[in-house]
């Protein structure tokens, strides 16, 4: 059976859900247009790296903690979380990015229901929410778990990176699919890792990616914001 949980899961984690993802490639094109990815191969390559030594190691435990924050009105703990993760961000294109997503996000929320007033009035009060904190605060509120929280955010992320290489390396919707088929099992395994990993074992060391991002806000002919 299924409940009402798991399709706002279905909901959070679709392209339809309009928080401005696709118009950010988070380095991703900077590294097509500098000839690093021209395959298929390639563009599964990068989306395991970024998972492995970013996303999944660093993003999605963060999303976990502010997850339990939430859940225990932790407001102070939130904020912190919430200025660690964006001081953290290895770009100004990044971080805007988190930011512009975070906003649009909760613009989002505040007109649908059953969101708390408290969990929204804290929300509202956030000068730059980011988009884990604004993600998190909708998993709370909807009783989604930790675990199928943070793999429905990998989900979104990766499968907006397929997208970029289909516009832009360009490789073919089969190509894309069977991409997303290969890296399932590892978004999976990294969701159920992040419910359960200590936060000091949070790494975020991703070198290449931070430059390819930075050259891309200089990049002359580009399609994505970041």
């Amino acid at each position: 059976m299924i409940v009402p949980a798991q399709m706002r899961i279905f909901q959070i984690a679709s392209q339809a859900f309009p928080i401005g993802g696709y118009s950010h490639s988070h380095g991703f094109e900077a590294a097509i247009e500098s000839g690093l990815i021209r395959s298929e191969a390639a563009v599964q390559q990068w989306i395991r790296d970024a998972m492995a030594f970013s996303i999944g190691s660093y993003e999605l435990p963060v999303l976990v903690d502010m997850g339990a924050a939430w859940v225990a009105e932790d407001f102070d703990a939130l904020r912190h979380l919430n200025d660690e993760f964006l001081s953290a961000r290895e770009s100004a294109e990044l971080r805007s990015a988190t930011v512009q997503m975070g906003f649009s996000m909760r613009a989002l929320l505040a007109v649908l229901p059953d969101l708390p007033h408290a969990l929204m009035k804290t929300l509202q009060m956030m000068h730059e929410p980011s988009l884990p904190c604004v993600w998190s605060a909708a998993g709370a509120a909807w009783s989604i778990s930790s675990s199928d929280s943070a793999a429905a955010y990998l989900w979104s992320w990766a499968e907006n990176q397929v997208l970029v290489a289909i516009k832009a390396v360009p490789i073919g919707q089969a190509a894309g699919q069977r991409v997303l088929l290969n890296v399932g099992a590892e978004i999976a395994r990294l969701a159920r890792r992040s419910a359960r990993q200590d936060a000091n074992l949070r790494s975020n060391f991703a070198p290449s990616l931070a430059i390819l991002s930075s050259q891309h806000e200089t990049q002359y002919s580009r399609l994505f914001r970041s």
